[in-house]
């Protein structure tokens, strides 16, 4: 049976033609630079409501906002996926500075409005909300009552959103422009390769064990050499998040990422905790693996090393056509959305040098599209981030018939839809192995990512929280950010790797984003959460997708802990709820050992 071939460029055409040049975009930013304008004007002439009969008014600003933000964000999404496509487009790097701009003009606007409206009596306030028209907003505005109570005068906070600009945002555009001119120069399969970060990243799977190793210390050296001006980014931009939360009064750094998460640090630590004392297995496969490999103990260049050569590699359009089979068996909506995102170019999946590492899904929310990026490089691993990309995709899908202000959901869930979409491909991939060793190679593909949000990730935050407790007292070094990474790698893996990678602290663009803060535990809350709604969706087959997308709607109007209560009858800030996705994890290593012992 032949398969259909889909292209493997994304079109950004259909939004705006001409790229970072476009005319049409031009006028676009133009547009909602006025829009903004007139929004901002608005909000000044706004008083705290005294009376519900002002809900009108109040509706009718909220409505503003949503159109300058829906235009802002469409603009946001295209110079995101210019600058991710081409990293030498300087346009692109313009045009975000530009957008940059604009939000934080409108972001000063929108707080004002959100501290005035919040300002308002109880006994207005609760009119207000079961106003016909504000109370489908009742989560959000009792959300923005909330904020509002924890920040500074309106002034206050416009003037960090406009110096942030050129503060905060700044250093996160200056990590992107330097990471961007870094190149990688090495031989691959008998052919020089002058390669992006994010080419030589795809070869820390190779077959050869030589090329795991060369890649590693090129990539290494890369950043040895940076990591003084990317000390400076990270200093910066924690020095900045720390300084705003004491002008806050905030004593906690952990305040910022949990509320925006919409989780209880009970179920943080809950979370946590339970990985802790579940590391074990996960420690014996690493073990098991490097005897595997020929190793005395397992070391970093070999983490992702593939254990035979027996699976084949699939061309995007293979990958593709297995990715929507297993989706049609989860059920018919989430096939045909990914396959209309096939067949439209939705996706940038392309190996060429000069490409951003890693991947991401971004949202176009006036054109009700969105874009993935990644590299694609036929591997089963390749596979299963296309499909974790088309899950976000699908997210913003299910939110069609929320209203736009309803649809802002924290990372965390969105981690959720990626990670459940992942999962259908991989576990199929296991499944469907045609012998005992490809079954054996494609399981430890899946445990691999077990150890990644189990390990790699717990790493990270370990890293982070570290950080930040020094950063407290002064500018942190490039020397002693190596030291805590290794610090925490030692940690979180338990042990189980004889070397680190000092320089992992700069070379992971997470920790370098300002858009969320503590870019990583979410990655880990929405592994496991996604494992128990897994379970449901092969408990119930395709019956189950249309509750699984009544959940999804419901990810951006409730906190996970209500969330989880309703569509689950689980209680999150307990160790047992958590205990149950990672014995499901337990049993593929220990599935994998037994296979390959």
């Amino acid at each position: 049976m032949s398969t259909a071939v889909y292209p493997e460029t994304w079109d950004l055409d259909v939004f705006f033609k001409g790229g970072s040049q476009s005319e049409e975009l031009a006028q676009h930013l133009d547009t909602y630079e006025n829009k903004t304008s007139l929004f901002a004007d608005r909000v000044k002439a706004f008083n705290t409501p005294s009376s519900a009969d002002q809900g009108d008014e109040v509706y009718a600003l909220i409505q503003e906002a949503k159109e300058a933000m829906m235009g802002l964000r469409q603009a946001g999404a295209f110079a995101s996926c210019l600058e991710a496509a081409d990293t030498s487009d300087t346009g692109a790097g313009v045009l975000r500075g530009k957008v940059v701009s604009l939000f934080a003009d409108f972001g000063t606007a929108y707080q004002a409005f959100q501290q005035k409206l919040a300002a308002a009596d109880d006994q207005v306030w609760d009119q207000l909300v079961a106003h016909e028209k504000l109370n489908e907003y009742a989560f959000i505005l009792g959300e923005w009552r909330e904020s509002a109570k924890e920040r500074l005068s309106e002034a206050e906070e416009g003037l960090i959103s406009a110096l942030g600009v050129d503060g905060y945002h700044g250093w996160g555009q200056m990590y992107n422009a330097l990471v961007g001119e870094m190149s990688i120069e090495m031989e691959v399969d008998g052919e020089k390769k002058t390669l992006s970060v994010g080419q030589a990243n795809n070869l820390k799977s190779h077959e050869d064990a030589a090329v795991r190793e060369e890649v590693k210390q090129k990539l290494d050296e890369a950043w040895q050499k940076q990591e003084n001006l990317f000390a400076q980014t990270l200093n910066h931009l924690g020095g900045f998040r720390l300084a705003l939360y004491k002008k806050r009064g905030w004593d906690d750094f952990m305040k910022e990422p949990l509320d925006y998460n919409r989780m209880k640090p009970e179920t943080l630590d809950a979370m946590w905790g339970a990985i802790s004392k579940s590391k074990e297995p996960f420690v014996k496969f690493l073990d098991h693996k490097a005897k595997l490999l020929g190793l005395e103990k397992m070391k970093w260049a070999h983490l992702d090393a593939p254990i035979s050569s027996s699976v084949k590699k699939l061309p995007y359009s293979e990958g593709a056509a297995f990715i929507l089979k297993h989706f049609k068996k989860f059920g018919p909506e989430m096939a045909a959305f990914a396959e209309k995102a096939f067949e439209e170019g939705w996706i940038e999946a392309e190996d060429r040098a000069g490409k951003r590492p890693g991947g991401f899904c971004t949202g176009f929310p006036q054109s009700e599209q969105s874009r993935i990026f990644m590299t694609y490089s036929g591997t089963m691993s390749n596979v299963a981030t296309l499909a974790h990309e088309l899950g976000h995709a699908f997210h913003s899908y299910a939110l069609r018939p929320m209203d736009q202000l309803n649809r802002m959901y924290a990372m965390n869930v969105a981690e959720t839809a990626s990670t459940f979409a992942e999962m259908i491909v991989s576990d199929a991939a296991v499944k469907e192995a045609e012998t005992k060793e490809e079954q054996a190679a494609l399981l430890e593909d899946k445990v691999s990512r077990s150890i990644a949000f189990f390990m790699n990730i717990h790493s990270r935050f370990i890293f982070e929280k570290n950080f930040y407790e020094e950063r407290k007292q002064g500018f942190v070094t490039a020397e002693r950010l190596n030291q805590l990474t290794v610090e925490a790698q030692n940690e979180a893996y338990c042990g189980a790797v004889e070397d680190n990678e000092p320089r992992f602290w700069a070379s992971k663009l997470h920790f370098h984003i300002t858009g969320v803060p503590f870019y990583n535990f979410p990655y880990t809350f929405g592994y496991l959460f996604s494992l128990s709604i897994y379970a449901r969706a092969l408990e119930e087959g395709t019956d189950y997708e249309e509750k699984y997308m009544a959940l999804l709607r419901d990810t951006a109007v409730m906190t996970t802990e209500e969330l989880a209560m309703k569509h689950l009858g689980e209680d999150i800030t307990t160790e047992a709820f958590w205990m149950k996705g990672i014995e499901l994890c337990v049993k593929d290593a220990e599935d994998f050992i037994a296979l390959t012992s």
